[in-house]
């Protein structure tokens, strides 16, 4: 497969590690358990990889992680998420909110919280979005009031995975609700034991089930000073941070979603007569095929790309990560629908996986920033890399028979032509 192309010994040997994880350690009754929501969170899953070393690859060896970077993440990523989204979450949570800890959390803060989560100890959250606006991140209700040495914390969260299930969570809160929307911002650790902390409600969702996700409420919660991460009114500075692993590991989850469901779809097209024929001998199915795994291995090409930048944390890291997220995560909803497609009627059943990978695709194109916000941040990114380039390439522009035609080239309203109309 491309992997081979873009990984080195090191990461290929990490890769079969889970690859072997998942076909070994992963029963299809959890699965079908979390499916039916029978499972509130799959607890023992996240332990199961924090025995064997599997949680927040990236980190520091000194906090539980194998100091590796995105490239290796993105392989591991792929091979979890043939599992399907709600498991490919429960595997990224620990390198989402293991970002801020790691990288703005106090040694404190990393001894009690980081560490057990990559041992699979402890489970953690992102408490994001609210209930009066899913994009509108800075417009945050969710106040967190200085009293003394705590904070009190009063406001919701909503489509929390593992509202139910999480030993604790990271919350973004307003600390100073009359600062610019950037700078009023926190991030505060709260243990889900604390007084205070309830689960308000979870949610019964088309797919991506099992995975404990759900309102929360916070009725005047006091929590310490200490569990601040980062400075005060960082928040957005962390944020910008965290949507790194948020969107590539969306991004990287959808490919292997969308294997699974290429390879289910292709096997089945190989063993299917229609007419005395296998049906990959009409080119009605083969060519979905050549469509899908082009596309796929498209995504995969975009994403070791994005890992890349935010490996080297170049200028277009933003850009590509985006491209990455919302590519990736499109390419999964049209690969398992054109899976369904192959399989035909048993397809919509449950006797095969796809309609349950077609319910989980779903969301992928929603959560992390929906795939509309990634094309404003792509093309808002694009236009400031290509008009603030210090030394453009050729400018195409003057190739034209007529280029000097300066006059044709712009239009702008002139006061003097328009004032008599």
């Amino acid at each position: 497969m491309l992997q081979d192309v873009f990984l080195t010994d090191e990461e290929r040997l990490i890769q079969e590690e889970v690859r072997k994880f998942v076909k070994e350690e992963v029963s299809p009754e959890l699965l079908r358990k979390m499916d039916r929501n029978e499972i509130t969170y799959p607890r023992e899953f996240v332990e199961a990889l924090g025995k064997r070393n599997l949680l927040g690859l990236r980190f520091g060896k000194k906090y539980g992680g194998r100091e590796r970077n995105w490239t290796t993440e993105m392989a591991a990523l792929e091979e979890i998420g043939v599992l399907g989204m709600a498991l490919g979450c429960a595997f990224s949570m620990p390198s989402i909110v293991g970002e801020a800890l790691h990288g703005f959390g106090s040694e404190d803060l990393k001894e009690r919280f980081l560490k057990p989560l990559l041992k699979g100890e402890l489970i953690s959250a992102e408490a994001l979005t609210e209930p009066r606006g899913g994009s509108d991140f800075f417009g945050a209700t969710t106040i967190a009031k200085a009293d003394g040495d705590h904070f009190v914390i009063r406001g919701q969260k909503r489509f929390v995975v593992a509202a139910s299930g999480a030993d604790f969570f990271v919350v973004y809160c307003k600390t100073d609700p009359e600062g610019k929307p950037h700078k009023r911002i926190s991030l505060i650790l709260i243990e889900s034991e604390r007084e205070g902390v309830e689960v308000k409600h979870l949610y019964n969702l088309m797919g991506t089930r099992g995975g404990g996700t759900g309102r929360l409420l916070f009725r005047d919660v006091r929590v310490p000073r200490t569990n601040l991460i980062g400075e005060l009114n960082q928040g957005a500075l962390i944020f910008n941070s965290m949507m790194i692993p948020e969107r590539l590991t969306s991004a990287g989850g959808s490919l292997g979603l969308a294997r699974a469901a290429l390879e289910v779809a292709t096997r089945y097209s190989n063993r299917r007569y229609a007419f005395g024929r296998k049906i990959r001998d009409y080119q009605a199915v083969s060519f979905k095929v050549a469509d899908a795994i082009t596309q796929l291995d498209a995504a995969r090409s975009l994403c070791q790309a994005a890992c890349r930048a935010a490996d080297q944390r170049l200028p277009s890291a933003r850009r590509l990560v985006s491209e990455a997220k919302k590519f990736s995560t499109d390419m999964c909803w049209e690969v398992s629908n054109q899976a369904m497609r192959i399989m035909g009627g048993i397809g919509y059943t449950n006797v095969f996986p796809i309609e349950k990978m077609v319910r989980d695709a779903r969301l992928s194109q929603i959560w992390t920033g929906t795939n509309e916000i990634m094309s404003l941040l792509i093309q808002h990114e694009y236009y400031k890399e290509l008009m603030n380039d210090p030394n453009p390439p050729r400018i195409s522009e003057a190739d034209a028979e007529e280029s000097h035609m300066e006059d044709e080239k712009v239009y702008e309203d002139d006061e003097m032509w328009t004032k008599g109309w």
